[in-house]
């Protein structure tokens, strides 16, 4: 237990600052299982924005957000590029 007076300040700081990252971590952890579960634009979008938000709040280091992040992307939906890119017009004589 702190003995002084700015201790006992720092305690319930540290408490407080400890629940808000546990709540944030958790909605994290939750939104990366479901992506990989579930796969969709949807989710994954979700996930990579609450990674974002978590380096925001200095919850997690940069550097394993950009690695989750990676992670994330690599799951997702492929998109047929050749569908979406026209393809250019041949001059013909």
């Amino acid at each position: 237990m702190p003995v002084t007076k700015t201790a006992k300040r720092a305690l319930r700081g540290s408490q407080k600052k400890e629940s808000i990252n546990k709540i944030i971590m958790s909605g994290l952890e939750v939104a990366v299982r479901k992506a990989k579960k579930g796969k969709t634009l949807e989710m994954v979008t979700k996930a990579i924005s609450l990674t974002d938000r978590a380096v925001k709040k200095r919850v997690i280091h940069k550097n394993k957000a950009a690695r989750m992040k990676s992670q994330l992307s690599k799951i997702l939906p492929k998109t047929t590029e050749k569908a979406a890119s026209k393809p250019k017009a041949t001059k013909k004589k």
